[in-house]
């Protein structure tokens, strides 16, 4: 168990760290125009951070103990294929979701 002196200044300190973070970017810079370079880096950021989020979902589902799930590979590539194809969101999550309840009814 750790102490409770310890465990406050761990909070203390990541609620400073956390807040000397932000504050670099909304207080330093926040009124100030960026460069264009960093808005076209900035454009990648959804993309970069949605893979990280979903792959694990994916490949490690919590549903299924942690094992590779048929129905959610082919729901993913589902939902990919759709969203490239027609360039929606919303299209593509509706497909996904409608693939993974099919394939998942279909394998039961």
């Amino acid at each position: 168990m750790i102490d409770k002196t310890t465990l406050w200044i761990v909070i203390v300190g990541l609620g400073i760290g956390t807040y000397l973070i932000r504050l670099s970017f909304l207080g330093l810079i926040g009124g100030r125009e960026l460069p264009e370079w960093v808005l076209r880096h900035l454009r990648y950021t959804a993309v970069a951070v949605m893979p990280g989020l979903i792959a694990p979902l994916i490949m490690w589902p919590s549903a299924t103990g942690g094992h590779t799930d048929p129905a959610r590979l082919v729901a993913a590539v589902a939902a990919f294929a759709i969203g490239m194809w027609r360039k929606s969101v919303v299209g593509a999550v509706l497909g996904g979701m409608i693939t993974l309840y099919a394939v998942q009814y279909l394998l039961t």
